[in-house]
């Protein structure tokens, strides 16, 4: 299962390389980045950490993430060993955090004409980033891309996991699963496969808790749209591939977000590819989980019924981005969600921006007929979003957060301000001597 292991130790930090066979024609490089202390602000390492790049060669030429830019000339240096990048036809963008997109401008630099291929937010992040033109191609939930020589990639959508642009790819022949951040762990070691259990799960544990218990119902998402596959490896992002203990530690994924889903105030939030629907939902979505409050980002087009019921069901908040007129598909969910509404939610809409949307008042005065609560007045799209369309966005999803948990937020208002009585009753005397201390000790000074 391991071929080549080949490490490269940099004078200054402890930075190896490790390049293996990991499935018929699809090689791991992994990035060894031993001593690294903080991963984010809020997150201390205690064992490292790996950043995890993958090429595959079929007819076509295929690269699923880059690395690190700490590892930029140990990581090229390898590269140009195994291929020639200048043959390189597919860049895989899994998600553009730049611990896996900071050698995004290198690749471009040495192939040029390599096709970027992400999810839309994806590219759209990658503009702003590299600050020249390349190729690109946009995927979504169930696209393919064919290598050749049976490699058949079929792409998951698997937004904040942790970052709204992230996808998985599964390569049909190999049945190994690319999966970004999820799954993984901040966890270095030399061994590249999840052989001992115990030696890993609490960092494994660590990672969800830090980076996906957050977005819980968007785990289960994925874990669905993941489940029509039969996986036989699972390539991380982050730390060792799982192997021997794949089906356990999805399933502890699984059983950690269904407990957490329980406790949520959510909102079930519709949007499609349709328009600029995508990019306000998640601008939306942004605003809404400052406040705490959980959010189920939908694809009109990629969800059943009896599932949208059970989501408004469970969901004390429904935002809903105007599908086109023509989308007949996203009209049948639309009359699943009139049925299943309630007079205890709170509700909001947003145009989608695409010349055909369906008309906004109309709808809304249906769901105030159910009697709905309008969290935030409509937001109307007559031109490409940009920065203060974004704020406004963030600022409504921000309004409805509130809005959702003022009955909490009241109760721990009065919760803290009774305890601060009580403690204030029995400090009191003291208290009061203190001032009259403080004041004599003034008086002398005047």
């Amino acid at each position: 299962m391991v071929g080549l292991i080949d490490s490269t130790q940099t004078p200054t930090s402890r930075l190896t390389l490790q390049p293996l066979e990991i499935a018929p024609e699809t090689t791991a490089i992994r990035c060894l980045d031993w001593d690294r202390e903080r991963f984010d602000i809020e997150f201390p390492l205690e064992n490292g950490t790996t950043y995890n790049s993958f090429i595959i060669q079929g007819e076509k030429l295929a690269l699923v993430e880059t690395s690190h830019a700490k590892f930029r000339q140990l990581y090229l240096d390898l590269m140009t060993k195994l291929i020639d990048p200048a043959q390189l036809d597919y860049l895989i963008v899994s998600h553009t955090e730049p611990d896996h997109s900071g050698l995004v401008t290198d690749i471009l630099a040495m192939a040029p004409h390599v096709t970027v291929v992400g999810a839309k937010v994806a590219i759209q992040f990658l503009e702003n980033m590299v600050h020249q033109p390349f190729h690109s191609q946009i995927v979504k939930n169930g696209n393919c891309l064919d290598l050749g020589n049976g490699h058949e990639l079929e792409f998951v959508s698997a937004p904040n996991l942790h970052w709204p642009d992230t996808i998985f790819t599964y390569d049909h022949k190999t049945q190994v699963l690319f999966t970004c951040d999820a799954f993984g762990m901040h966890y270095c070691d030399e061994p590249a496969y999840d052989e001992n259990l115990e030696l890993i799960e609490a960092d494994f544990q660590y990672y969800y808790d830090c980076l996906m218990k957050p977005n819980a119902r968007s785990v289960l998402g994925a874990i669905k749209r993941m489940g029509k596959f039969d996986i036989r490896t699972i390539a991380t992002g982050h730390g060792p591939l799982l192997y021997y203990h794949r089906s356990e530690l999805v399933n502890r994924y699984h059983d950690w977000s269904k407990a957490q889903t329980k406790t949520d105030t959510l909102v079930a939030l519709f949007y499609s590819e349709y328009g600029y629907s995508d990019d306000l939902a998640r601008a939306i979505a942004q605003g809404i989980t400052k406040t705490g409050v959980a959010v189920e980002l939908v694809n009109w087009n990629d969800t059943e019924p009896q599932e949208v019921r059970e989501l408004v069901a469970q969901a004390a908040g429904l935002v809903l981005g105007m599908p086109a007129q023509s989308d007949q598909e996203a009209h049948e969910i639309l009359s699943t969600i009139l049925a299943a509404a309630h007079s205890k939610q709170a509700v909001a809409l947003f145009e989608a921006g695409g010349g055909e949307d369906e008309p906004i008042y109309p709808l809304r005065n249906q769901f105030q007929e159910i009697g709905l609560t309008e969290a935030f007045a409509p937001i109307l799209v007559k031109e490409a979003p940009d920065r203060s369309t974004d704020q406004v966005c963030e600022e409504a999803g921000t309004d409805l957060g509130q809005w959702l948990t003022r009955d909490r937020n009241v109760k721990q208002i009065k919760a803290i301000d009774n305890s601060l009585q009580k403690a204030l009753g029995r400090i009191s005397n003291g208290l009061y001597i203190a001032v009259l201390g403080l004041t004599s000790y003034s008086s002398n000074i005047d």
